[in-house]
């Protein structure tokens, strides 16, 4: 019982009927000038449908009285734009002429309704039937009254039934149509690769700076040495300030979504830093770098140099200062990455046991380098070669084909 009350508590519910009701001024109005030509503001109501903006209008009052959130609830799949195409304009004119008739009819069935009511009670009242009565009841009956709900019952129910329907249909007809939505779905497809990439940057410049710093925290405290230590604290706050620029840079796509500056991330140009902030870490690092690196179209350069920090932050993270070797190679359309180390007994009990980032391609580092390759066309692949732990990526300059 409390289920079928609950709809005449909220506001919702009598704004709609609100709304019922203002689809019938044209109507009124015209009732005012001319008793006859009826199919004339049915028609002019039509004609007004075609107008492109009368759907935005018409939106915005369906968001307000019809919706709980009012106008600002994006969610309430009704449109707020002017017709773009001829199919909104139809579907506006057909929205207007169902208003129009769903309020002559919820006005019919209030009046009647309420009538019937308060005939009723007159009736329970011992009065005779009243010359405009809608129904003629003999007075002096007292039991006529436990008739009186029955119509307001009735008129509550319609109340509700016809709210609903009209959102129903506002939702149908105002809503977005097939290009808007698929508008919007590019937008929110952009939307998810951007965060995909926001948390990808964060997990491999962040994670790095972290890992170097861990490493080089405990070398330090493991060789006794005022220099080495000295050194291993230059190291950490060279990689904390590089990071931090990173995080700033996220940061600022996060505040303003309009503005994405990848021209501030860095690129193979910076290899040279990222190469040194391992080899400060302890890494015998054997590099080759090879081709025009400074021509590598800007997308492809990024997501390069992401790569060979997460490769080095996986070797510096599960094998230790242990001696690397990176090539780094562009030739015939192509870059080519390739980070290699010797697998120790410790990072191959890791990597064993699905741990850390490296296990069978499983961890979330692995796994940004093939989505990074993937995005740009190219491959990736990482496991056991021998007895060392091998990661190569080859990506086309000129992008996915």
């Amino acid at each position: 019982m409390l289920r079928l009350l609950r709809p005449l508590g909220r506001r919702v519910t009598w704004t709609r009927w609100l709304h019922l009701f203002i689809g019938t001024f044209v109507f009124g109005i015209w009732l005012f000038i001319s008793e006859g030509d009826l199919y004339i503001p049915v028609i002019a109501l039509g004609l007004l449908g075609f107008l492109p903006a009368m759907r935005m209008v018409e939106g915005l009052q369906a968001r307000v009285l019809l919706s709980p959130h009012g106008y600002k609830d994006d969610a309430s799949g009704i449109a707020v734009t002017s017709s773009a195409t001829w199919a909104d304009r139809w579907r506006t004119v057909l929205w207007l002429e169902l208003r129009l008739g769903l309020g002559l009819l919820t006005g019919r069935i209030t009046v009647v309704l309420l009538g019937l009511a308060t005939d009723l009670a007159s009736a329970a009242g011992g009065d005779g039937p009243a010359p405009d009565s809608l129904v003629p009841l003999p007075g002096g009956h007292w039991w006529y009254a436990l008739l009186v709900p029955l119509p307001v019952a009735l008129l509550l129910a319609a109340v509700v039934g016809l709210g609903e329907l009209m959102t129903l249909l506002a939702r149908r007809l105002l809503g977005p149509s097939a290009d808007e939505r698929l508008a919007a779905l590019e937008e929110r497809t952009e939307q998810l690769l951007e965060r995909n990439r926001i948390a990808r940057e964060l997990h491999d410049s962040i994670g790095h700076a972290l890992t170097v710093a861990v490493v080089q925290a405990g070398a330090a405290r493991a060789a006794g040495s005022p220099e080495f230590t000295e050194r291993a604290l230059a190291a950490i706050e060279e990689t904390g300030r590089a990071a931090l620029e990173d995080l700033e840079r996220v940061l600022l796509v996060l505040r303003e979504s309009g503005q994405r500056p990848a021209g501030g991330r860095p690129t193979l140009a910076d290899a040279d830093r990222l190469l040194e902030s391992a080899r400060a870490s302890g890494a015998a690092l054997d590099a080759e770098l090879s081709g025009p690196l400074a021509q590598v179209p800007g997308p492809v350069s990024r997501e390069g140099y992401r790569i060979v920090q997460e490769a080095l932050t996986n070797v510096l993270r599960h094998a230790g200062p242990v001696p690397t070797r990176v090539r780094i190679a562009v030739a015939a359309g192509r870059l080519e990455l390739d980070v290699r180390n010797p697998i120790t007994e410790g990072a191959a009990a890791v990597r064993g046991n699905g741990v850390g980032g490296n296990s069978n391609g499983k961890g979330s580092g692995l796994r940004g380098i093939r989505e990074r390759a993937a995005l740009l066309g190219g491959e990736a692949a990482a496991g056991p070669h021998g007895d060392e732990w091998r990661v190569t990526v080859g990506l086309p300059l000129d992008g996915p084909r």
